[in-house]
């Protein structure tokens, strides 16, 4: 049986099927989207700028079917599907708009006659690997400042995110992406590696775990080709100190059990000033009691929609489960529904012990994991001890103090007292095992370009 296909994780029924690419698919992929770049890096950057827009236009038209597609494929609920496709969109039509000024040529001084410019070329076709839990946004900030670019895109998406994966490959084209520009491709392992060994492919760019990172990375390497990699995080959420616990607590819960709790870049180690512990602990405790397993299609009140797959519940049960026989309390939730459907009640987790295998963990899921410090210098210093630098947050009602404590945070993006700041112009990546390279922003566009010099002699 092909490993692409639409399963619905509430209920483990599998709704769809489709054929893994042969061989002889992967090369006319190959050889399609070399002969398009061709072509496409001749129009005008307003040409291909104005293609983007209108993809952009098309996701908004379709958002409410978009939305329906993930719900189904990964669970998502409608709400938050909804607000990705919209996200997505947002991104998209900040490339179209914004992309052509990111990349326009500029003069630099030059010590020899002549006049010294650096431009913004493309360098060919790139590989995109993304994963399911956010079908679209992972996609349209690789995507959408790739195609402005000039570059084509081969898209190799999660396998339980098929029907979403053709999806997003139709709106290209029927927004006027060359046929061949930009592919999805329902490639195998081994199909992958060949892809990055072929010379028309100019680069890569994987989201996904540390080990993929690992593989995708030294596969790269080994054959010369740039990357980027935007892998894991264990982010530090620090509270300092507030004069309202319950409204902090309540906005670090919303934001671990967002999308389930499978967020790259979500607060996973909750890091909280002992005067403020208990309480905010209580509050935590208070927010995850009485929640029951919903429907994503129609989610009611105090409902949590299925993780992306049982075997993605029964991982993070099995991690926090760990985490308990080494030491740490399981203060609420943590129960793994029966049968085949991917619930897990969402989880506070505390007393993870600093020398057990599970305070190194990445949880992929909805487990609030709380710490408890007594100085700033200890709760940087507990910020800090991760082998993943992905985000990271700091909260106190003094903002001088949070600013102070968030510039030593060793990650890609620090905030204060939010956070994650989230939005088609701001960088997104981390440094450490989460990888390398940045997407979104102004510096997004830059990744896979070739930034040429061109001078003229006097």
């Amino acid at each position: 049986m092909s490993k692409y296909r639409v399963q619905n994780p509430a209920t483990g029924e599998i709704i769809e099927t489709f054929d893994d690419a042969t061989d002889a698919q992967i090369e006319q992929a190959v050889e399609s989207a070399d002969a398009v770049y061709r072509e496409w890096r001749e129009r005008s950057v307003q040409d291909r700028a104005a293609v983007v827009r209108r993809v952009a236009e098309i996701f908004l038209e379709r958002k409410d079917e978009l939305a329906h597609l993930i719900a189904v494929e990964m669970g998502k609920s409608v709400q938050e599907s909804i607000d990705e496709v919209e996200f997505a969109a947002s991104i998209i039509d900040y490339y179209g708009v914004h992309g052509p000024s990111l990349i326009t040529d500029f003069e630099i001084p030059s010590t020899i006659p002549g006049k010294a410019y650096i431009e913004h070329r493309p360098v060919g076709t790139l590989l995109g690997v993304m994963p399911w839990n956010f079908p679209y946004y992972q996609v349209a900030r690789f995507a959408a400042p790739n195609l402005v670019l000039g570059n084509t895109i081969l898209l190799k998406h999660a396998d339980i995110c098929a029907r979403s994966a053709l999806t997003i490959q139709e709106i290209m084209e029927q927004a006027g992406v060359p046929v061949g520009g930009y592919q999805n491709v329902f490639a195998s392992h081994d199909q992958i590696a060949t892809l990055i060994a072929d010379d028309r492919v100019q680069g890569i760019s994987l989201t996904g775990s540390e080990r993929a990172g690992a593989i995708i990375g030294a596969q790269a390497g080994r054959n010369l080709k740039k990357c980027v990699l935007e892998l894991g995080g264990i982010d530090p959420m620090v509270v300092l100190d507030s004069d309202d616990v319950a409204a902090v607590a309540k906005q670090a819960w919303d934001f671990r059990v967002y999308n389930v709790g499978q967020v790259c870049n979500s607060n996973k180690r909750l890091i909280v000033m002992d005067d403020i512990y208990d309480e905010f602990v209580e509050e935590l405790k208070k927010l995850a009691t009485g929640l029951v397993p919903g429907d994503q299609l129609d989610l009611a009140d105090g409902a949590f929609p299925p993780m992306s797959s049982r075997t993605a519940a029964e991982t993070v049960h099995a991690q926090v489960q760990k985490a308990v026989a080494e030491g740490a309390t399981l203060e609420v939730g943590g129960v793994l529904s029966d049968g085949s459907g991917a619930y897990y009640s969402p989880a506070v987790l505390t007393g993870v012990p600093r020398d057990s295998e599970s305070y190194g963990v990445e949880m992929f899921g909805p487990v609030a994991t709380v710490y408890r410090v007594s100085s700033d210098e200890e709760a940087l210093e507990l910020a800090n001890d991760c082998a993943l630098g992905l985000g990271g947050s700091v909260f106190s009602t003094d903002e001088a103090r949070a600013t102070r404590v968030a510039r030593r945070l060793e990650v890609g993006m620090a905030h204060v007292n939010t956070i994650a700041a989230e939005a088609a112009e701001l960088p997104f990546g981390g440094v450490k095992n989460s990888g390398f390279g940045r997407e979104m922003g102004p510096i997004g566009i830059g990744e896979f370009a070739n930034k040429r010099l061109f001078f003229v002699s006097a």
